[in-house]
């Protein structure tokens, strides 16, 4: 005869000095001041405030609490119960908020950025913003880009992906508590402390390496939401005389405004230094509510304030695009007095409306119509038609820009509509130029080099030198193209030129690393040392290759100079070992802003750069001592700024994609310089 075995209960811990309650009035003043400061300082000092990690820590502590009472009270984590609500609760808001960041970008951003606004609105709603972030921020391709409206939606993309881990690691701490007979808040913390303990170790190392993919790494800021779960399982056995908790309540409010103002969050965080704004939230939630009127809880649970904390959610969402918006209407880089006032007001306004009409309303819903499939409904009611319009959106971009690249091939092909240099040496075509839109248009700004594309390029992270071979595999002359990105902009006249002077071009290059013996100069220390294997690599290639003829860069141009590198002509040295002959370019100018971002707020005329913004007066290479015989050196920086200035548009060109290289389209109608100045570096005919 069978029988029925029930399973073990989950131990519950012992009875706890303080009770364990859900709400925590103080905690919504803390989330007031959180977000205030997220906003007053990304408004008007362009900083970052450690408000984000408080936000981090709030999550840990509440999602921790609220799983282990789930586990307590029903013996399970209750996932789909659990994650239905949060979509219902989190998804309307933040569907609504990108809806209107879609229109604003639409009614008064330029076409250019629709794309990122496109992707980012996309992953901000499946809740992997971060990582499309992370992925930006080391892409040496897509640095000068704009400020995207939704970029900040990478923290809410952190905690969504902290919510699926988490009910794991309850559920397993529920399987313990279970089966080896340990209590289940023990377990929970256990684990909790384990999550702290390695997510702090990999931030440790990855913001000292990586901290630009640091910030956005969800691993490396793990470590913030785990501590809230471990401060939430002790909090109700931690008990401290007032005497105490009043100054400590002080303390922490004072810490946590002065983070941002004595750190600079933005390059520092997420490592130990984070400790910073999670600590101070942790002080002033453990001085806990007093009561006195000199307490700072009497701060945070005046009822403003708490309003305040209860639009928290939906401030943190508007505030930014709205900036986003003003500083490129006003074509400034923080807000004016007035002007973040404004923004600050009207992010307020739409806070205070989306927090009442859709949480509000939907929670009002909720109450008539309860259960799972309700709440998911809800949810998908906003969430859903959002996705399908932008990502319908973003299948018509990209076709349009399928027809775009090879409409722009077709115009790029009349020269005497789009000459490009030419009408630099040309008079009779300057003066015959026809009025033409210029090319490549700003929403196809992005006009890169084919080896980009042809996966040439070794990228910052890569250390695989990739020769990529172009033009006449037989021919007489052989061509390397060598270097970073400033070399890799030549590559479209050198290709042209190759074309038409039957010579065979090869390439090899590598985003933010220069063909040098020198340490690169670079805070990422993986990247720093990728440089160096892929420079390794590429003297051996050239070895074996023994090209004809090596171009490289001889300076480097930067806003605050330009200056010539011994490691430089220590490569040219090695290459006159080989028997290999160098072309060694002066580095152009670098312009004073990203050129697409001028031309979007000002008329061509007024989007010229002087040469003298990061060239010195004379050639710095003329300093390098004892250059070897085989190296001869070249600057074609007069097709490109003439007179001393950069225009925008030469030719009825493009003249750069951003603040510091060509234009494809550009690059090859340099053709003939180019190929001339090959000629007679080299002598042949």
């Amino acid at each position: 005869m069978s029988t029925i075995t029930e399973p073990s209960p989950v131990r519950t811990a012992a009875v706890p000095a303080r009770r364990d309650t859900g709400f925590r009035p103080e905690v919504e003043g803390l989330r007031a001041v959180a977000v205030l400061l997220v906003a007053v300082y990304h408004i008007w000092f362009n900083r970052v405030s450690g408000g984000v990690d408080v936000f981090l820590f709030l999550t840990g502590f509440f999602i921790t609490a609220s799983l282990t009472r789930s586990v307590e009270r029903s013996g399970g984590v209750r996932a789909t119960h659990f994650l239905t609500r949060l979509a219902r609760r989190l998804l309307p808001t933040a569907a609504v908020v990108a809806a209107g960041t879609l229109a604003a970008a639409y009614l008064w951003l330029p076409n250019s950025r629709r794309p990122a606004v496109f992707d980012e609105t996309v992953a901000s709603l499946l809740y992997y913003e971060n990582w499309a972030l992370a992925a930006k921020a080391v892409d040496y391709l897509a640095r000068d880009g704009a400020p995207s409206p939704l970029q900040h939606f990478w923290s809410l993309s952190i905690q969504g992906q902290f919510y699926l881990l988490w009910l794991v690691l309850v559920a397993f701490a529920a399987l313990l508590a279970r089966t080896r007979g340990v209590r289940l808040r023990e377990a929970v913390f256990l684990l909790c402390a384990m999550v702290f303990a390695v997510s702090l170790t990999y931030s440790l190392v990855t913001t000292d390496t990586r901290q630009a993919w640091a910030y956005f790494d969800t691993g490396a800021r793990l470590w913030e939401l785990a501590f809230g779960g471990m401060f939430a399982l002790a909090l109700p056995y931690l008990r401290l005389p007032t005497a105490l908790r009043v100054p400590l309540g002080w303390f922490g409010l004072a810490a946590l405004l002065s983070c941002g103002a004595l750190l600079d969050v933005s390059t520092l965080f997420p490592g130990a230094i984070a400790l910073w704004p999670v600590g101070a939230a942790a002080c002033m939630i453990l001085a806990g509510t007093t009561g006195l009127p000199y307490a700072v809880d009497r701060l945070l649970t005046w009822k403003p304030v708490m309003r305040l904390g209860a639009w928290s959610y939906a401030l943190y969402l508007w505030h930014w695009p709205i900036l986003v918006v003003y500083l490129h209407r006003t074509g400034r880089e923080t807000a004016t007095l007035a002007g973040g006032a404004a923004v600050l007001g009207l992010a307020l306004v739409l806070a205070a409306l989306t927090t009442w009409l859709v949480e509000g309303r939907v929670a009002a819903f909720a109450k008539r119509f309860p259960g799972r499939r309700w709440s998911l409904a809800t949810a998908s009611a906003f969430a859903v038609p959002l996705l399908a319009l932008t990502l319908a959106a973003q299948h018509v971009y990209l076709q349009r820009n399928e027809s775009a690249d090879a409409e722009l091939a077709a115009l790029a092909a009349d020269r005497e509509t789009y000459p490009g240099a030419a009408v630099l040496t040309d008079p009779e075509l300057a003066a015959s130029l026809p009025e033409a839109p210029f090319i490549p248009p700003l929403d196809n700004v992005l006009d890169m080099p084919l080896i980009y594309d042809d996966g040439c390029d070794a990228g910052l992270d890569g250390s695989e030198a990739t020769p990529c071979s172009y033009g006449d595999p037989d021919a007489e002359h052989v061509i390397a193209l060598v270097g970073g990105s400033r070399i890799g902009h030549w590559f479209p006249a050198f290709h042209e030129a190759a074309e038409n002077a039957g010579w065979r071009l090869v390439s090899l290059t590598k985003s933010g690393c220069q063909f040098s013996t020198e340490e690169p100069r670079n805070d990422d220390a993986d990247q720093a040392a990728s440089c160096v294997e892929w420079n390794g690599q590429v003297v051996d290639i050239l070895d074996e290759l023994r090209p004809d003829l090596v171009v490289t860069l001889a300076t480097r141009a930067f806003p605050e100079g330009e200056s010539a590198y011994p490691g430089f002509a220590d490569r040219w040295r090695t290459l006159d070992e080989q028997g290999v002959q160098v072309l060694a370019l002066r580095d152009l100018p670098r312009l004073d802003e990203p050129l697409p971002e001028c031309l979007e707020q000002h008329e061509i005329a007024e989007c010229t750069s002087s040469v003298a913004t990061s060239r010195t007066l004379g050639d710095p290479a003329a300093a390098y001592p004892d250059v070897p015989s085989n190296v001869v050196f070249g600057d074609l920086v007069e097709y490109v700024c003439p007179d001393g200035t950069c225009p925008a548009v030469i030719g009825n060109i493009l003249t750069f994609r951003d603040h510091s290289h060509m234009t494809a389209t550009f690059s090859a109608t340099l053709a003939p310089y180019v190929e001339d100045l090959v000629r007679r570096a080299t002598g042949w005919q």
